[in-house]
């Protein structure tokens, strides 16, 4: 969660940007840039922006597992035998076979 010292104007953040990018990396937490006192950006590192991306992805194959896993408690889907017979004969079909 963002504090209340990670909140700094635009202005701000353009007179001391070499120290604001410095804080960034130093702490891996995000800034809120704000533009006539209203939150307007968000800034942040590069590697902890890239951190978050991995988490997002993490997060939805989990989802997608999730899911799959559902949807087999349900009885939907097929075996992966017939579901590897089944795109064998696709690929086959594609490749003139």
């Amino acid at each position: 969660m963002l504090s209340a010292r990670e909140i700094y104007s635009l202005t701000e953040f353009q007179r001391k940007t070499r120290e604001h990018i410095a804080r960034l990396k130093e702490t891996g937490r995000p800034a809120v840039l704000t533009v006539n006192g209203k939150a307007e950006v968000v800034v942040q590192d590069a590697e902890a922006y890239q951190d978050l991306l991995d988490l997002v992805d993490q997060a939805e194959a989990v989802i997608g597992i999730q899911r799959g896993l559902e949807s087999m408690a349900r009885g939907e889907g097929r075996p992966l035998d017939e579901a590897l017979d089944a795109l064998r004969v696709r690929a086959g079909a594609r490749l003139g076979g």
